[in-house]
């Protein structure tokens, strides 16, 4: 049987050596989800093809200066 504190340990380590991996795609798919916005991708679509929450992904497009979408019926794509 392992003993848990090595367990920890171990867990620990491979954390911290994925963390800026971890950032790093983090990073690239708030770019993704920015580009998709600035592309007139709605914004439930980007949320359906994203792990980001409606909220999130509305700040995001704040702190990005992306214009809020016209009011109306969106286009279909």
């Amino acid at each position: 049987m392992t003993d848990p504190r090595e367990q920890l340990e171990a867990a620990t380590t491979h954390y911290r050596h994925t963390e800026s991996e971890h950032q790093t795609a983090r990073q690239a798919l708030i770019d993704a989800v920015i580009t998709a916005l600035k592309a007139d991708i709605t914004p439930t679509e980007v949320e359906r093809l994203s792990p980001f929450t409606s909220a999130y992904i509305r700040r995001l497009a704040r702190e990005h200066d992306v214009p809020p979408a016209a009011p109306g019926p969106k286009r279909a794509r």
